[in-house]
């Protein structure tokens, strides 16, 4: 018995990691939540996703009701907390300016050191290696934010702190296992 639940556990394991290569954080946007808190009406929701084998990072952003037209979005890092405090941008794009909503969606390449801030990679050694390690820190550590610069808030109408997302996998990996641990403990508690 002892063999199968150390054999079950290990696959388990094995299981994990191969998902492990993509995270996804996701982040909700809203004034409140802006380094200097604003009465914006404005929202937004966002994912980042990153395949650290690939080296990408999926952006994928949707954001209505701003104040003032929309004017740049940025990927800031690193808070000396997290949650809270502001930073220099680390990774500037361009999304669509003159509306009060809109859609951004993109693949960066974190291997290039022209996705990066220029500030933000000289402070991390001048290399995109450098810049990716300290912004997939900086996320991990929930020291990264996204924000919506308007005409209304130049400093940033909506932002929120990037979170990571639960995994379907890893929630269905987890369940199946309560699921088996269940069952053995009722089959021991039977005999």
């Amino acid at each position: 018995m002892k063999k199968t639940t150390l054999l079950f556990a290990a696959a388990l394991c094995m299981a994990q990691a191969s998902f492990g290569a993509v995270i996804t954080y996701t982040v909700s946007l809203n004034g409140a939540s802006e380094a200097t808190p604003n009465a914006s009406a404005g929202t937004g929701s966002a994912t980042a996703i990153i395949d650290d084998s690939a080296n990408t990072l999926t952006l994928n952003l949707i954001y209505s009701g701003l104040t003032g037209t929309a004017t740049a979005s940025h990927i800031h890092c690193c808070t000396t907390t997290a949650g809270t405090g502001a930073s220099g941008i680390a990774v500037p794009f361009a999304i669509t300016t003159g509306a009060t909503s809109g859609t951004y969606s993109a693949t960066l390449d974190l291997a290039l050191t022209s996705t990066y801030n220029s500030t933000f990679l000289s402070n991390n050694g001048g290399t995109a290696s450098g810049a990716e390690a300290a912004l997939l820190a900086g996320i991990a550590a929930g020291d990264a934010y996204w924000n919506v610069h308007s005409t209304s808030y130049s400093g940033g109408e909506i932002r929120g702190f990037l979170a990571p997302a639960p995994e379907p996998a890893t929630i269905f990996l987890t369940a199946g296992a309560l699921f088996a641990l269940g069952i053995r403990k009722y089959r021991r508690n039977k005999a």
